[in-house]
């Protein structure tokens, strides 16, 4: 059985102006971590509860390989842009190796998610086959303590979770402060999807509850030696999908999450003013949370870094809250499996790469096959999605020269951070 774990749960005031709260520049911030953390504890230790049937004293670590478990927080945090610049976010953080079977242990969870949240989420691996259980608790806002706003996760596209499950605040549990849910999932249907807050969808998303995630098909795991229509599978052979005869087949995959955030927006979200929603515009187009030259940096614990504003003054080596690299690498005649999606909420983006074709071989987690089963694979230089729509293209190297190729945006004003003339959305691709 699934539950939701008790909280705090006032609705949230809207009535948002510069005199309600001074810039957190102007808090002392030793003191407001404090209370918060204080408080984060009272109600942490009931509302901690992370259900994994197989995770032991109350982690979301599962010890069979037929359920997967994982436990996020939700709060805010901070990001680093392309041009150096430190934004205000919302996101996810993940706990899942955090034990819970105590009261220490749950203030814990809750004390550790403070400002820990990443853009993007972090990502979300599955399996076909796998049960998925899912644990969301909401910690809080550090930096806007005068917010109570709840969360969900939605599992975006996926076409067989229930209602409760779905994340949607209208027919689903949002969680509170102090709460937590328990999603559950079973992963029958292989491809690239995404998931994301669904509560006050603009704003949440805009902030940064955004994610990549992706479910493996079974057909990774057969016999060695299996025929599939001429082509022999070997163990550790893997696939995008249950293609039955090797067409989809890669050998390195790399999760391209597009997405952008609107400067002002940001700004004005954490120093208390109004919101712009109608005057939304996206300068800082990212891919995997990242602004070029930072995408194309390998790091994925310390870079770009993140301070964290004044509320990390005194501890500046925090982790980054970016920890998706975007560096594309290969061996000459490897085929790379690029798992494309995009969660911008303002723009459509069109993502080139002049130097290496692209097959495309799924579209919104299905793989591209009519009916009587003949392919619909197609090649192409650019791909073009829309908000919420995910692409599956595979870059065959054979017969490349070794070097760097770029894959970026056609659209050519976000090739840019903010007022830089350089920069955005755009990545490296380096054949070994």
């Amino acid at each position: 059985m699934i539950t939701l774990s008790g909280g705090l749960g006032p609705a949230r005031d809207n009535g948002i102006g510069g005199d309600m709260m001074k810039t957190k520049k102007q808090y002392s911030i030793k003191l407001l971590i404090g209370v918060l953390c204080l408080s984060g504890a009272a109600i942490g230790n009931a509302g901690v509860l992370v259900q994994c049937p197989t995770g032991i004293n109350g982690n979301a670590v599962s010890t069979d390989p037929a359920v997967k478990c994982m436990h996020l927080t939700a709060g805010d945090g901070f990001a680093t842009m392309g041009d150096g610049t430190t934004r205000y976010i919302f996101g996810f953080a993940d706990v899942s190796a955090m034990e819970t079977s105590s009261q220490l242990q749950k203030d814990a969870v809750i004390t550790t998610g403070i400002l820990a949240h990443q853009w993007p989420a972090p990502t979300i691996e599955l399996n076909e086959g796998q049960e998925f259980y899912l644990s969301l608790t909401n910690v809080g806002m550090l930096i806007r303590p005068d917010l109570f706003d709840a969360h969900t996760i939605h599992f975006h596209g996926y076409p067989q979770s229930s209602t409760v499950f779905d994340g949607l605040p209208e027919s689903g549990v949002s969680i509170n402060m102090g709460s937590t849910l328990t999603y559950y999932f079973k992963l029958n249907d292989p491809g690239t999807y995404m998931y994301h807050c669904h509560v006050e969808a603009t704003e949440h998303m805009q902030m940064g509850m955004l994610g990549n995630l992706y479910i493996k098909p079974l057909q990774n795991q057969l016999p060695n030696a299996s025929d599939l229509n001429g082509f022999t599978h070997q163990t550790g052979f893997q696939y995008a999908y249950n293609d039955g005869d090797g067409s989809t087949f890669y050998d390195v995959e790399y999760p391209i999450q597009l997405g952008s955030f609107d400067g002002a927006f940001h700004d004005a979200s954490e120093s208390v003013q109004p919101l712009p929603f109608a005057l939304m515009r996206d300068d800082y187009p990212m891919i995997n949370g990242r602004g070029y030259p930072h995408t194309a940096d390998a790091r994925e614990d310390t870079f770009p870094p993140t301070p964290g504003s004044a509320a990390n003054a005194d501890n500046p080596q925090i982790p980054t809250a970016q920890q998706v690299s975007s560096l594309i690498q290969a061996n000459p005649g490897e085929k790379i499996l690029l798992r494309i999606s995009n969660l911008a909420i303002t723009r459509y983006y069109t993502l080139q790469s002049p130097g290496i074709k692209m097959k495309v071989v799924g579209r919104d987690a299905k793989l591209l096959r009519a009916p009587n089963g003949s392919d619909l694979y197609y090649e192409t230089n650019s791909v073009t999605l829309g908000g919420g729509e995910s692409i599956d293209v595979i870059l065959d190297t054979t017969g490349l020269n070794s070097g760097t190729y770029v894959l970026y945006t056609s659209n050519l004003n976000y090739l840019s951070n903010a007022e830089e003339p350089f920069g955005g959305m755009m990545t490296e691709i380096v054949i070994n």
